[in-house]
């Protein structure tokens, strides 16, 4: 599903943020990334979701090289991986149900399929009564969960999320992992970068420190 081999990025003028990194995560993993502000966690999700490629190393996600694939060949791959955002990144110009359809009319789906996805997947995290609602009427736990249903709408078998607990309170992070937790129940490989392996306890985790695994 995913490898990284001897993988490392390095940005101008010289920072290493990934340092000759090797691991794999198997089909159906629940995998938690952790370490200090600064140590690749994000860079980490980048190089898998193609954002970012490595400078050296290679990555690989469903046997394919991410690092030199072609442009036009990454929206493909992204077809089959969801990604959460830290800050989100919703449209706060188009309500709810707007938000999760857009991945979709993107993708040219059919628009009944698209809008029967669009609920289903804002069901999945109890937002469907509340799908005519902009963003900035949802609640933070609201807007984390909006942004986790437009990650799955497509129906991906891999989702990625940084931290994605990180500024709710105890209550609302719990309901947000359990959902994480329910997707991986249902065999999507799920890896997470987060300061709080106690809401995944069953997750096999890795430690970043200044960019090298732990």
């Amino acid at each position: 599903m995913i490898k990284f081999d001897h993988a490392s990025k390095r940005y101008p003028p010289g920072m290493n943020a990934l340092a000759d990194v090797s691991f794999e995560i198997a089909d159906g993993e629940l995998v938690t990334v952790g370490g200090h502000s600064g140590a690749g966690k994000s860079t980490l999700l980048k190089l898998i979701s193609a954002m970012e490629r490595p400078t050296g190393g290679a990555v690989l996600v469903h046997g394919q090289n991410v690092g030199s694939l072609k442009r036009s060949a990454i929206p493909y791959l992204r077809r089959n991986l969801g990604v959460v955002f830290q800050d989100q990144k919703l449209l706060f110009d188009r309500n709810a149900f707007e938000n999760v359809l857009l991945p979709l009319t993107i993708s040219g789906f059919p628009p009944h399929e698209a809008r029967r996805r669009a609920q289903a997947a804002l069901d999945k995290v109890g937002l469907l009564e509340r799908q005519r609602a902009m963003p900035i009427m949802l609640s933070g736990g609201e807007q984390q969960r909006l942004a986790i249903a437009r990650a799955v709408v497509g129906r991906p078998n891999l989702l990625l999320a940084d931290e994605p607990t990180a500024h709710l309170d105890a209550e609302t992070a719990a309901d947000v992992a359990r959902i994480f937790r329910e997707f991986h129940a249902v065999g999507v490989t799920v890896l997470i970068a987060t300061y709080d392996n106690g809401l995944f306890p069953t997750a096999r985790r890795l430690v970043l420190d200044h960019g090298r695994l732990q």
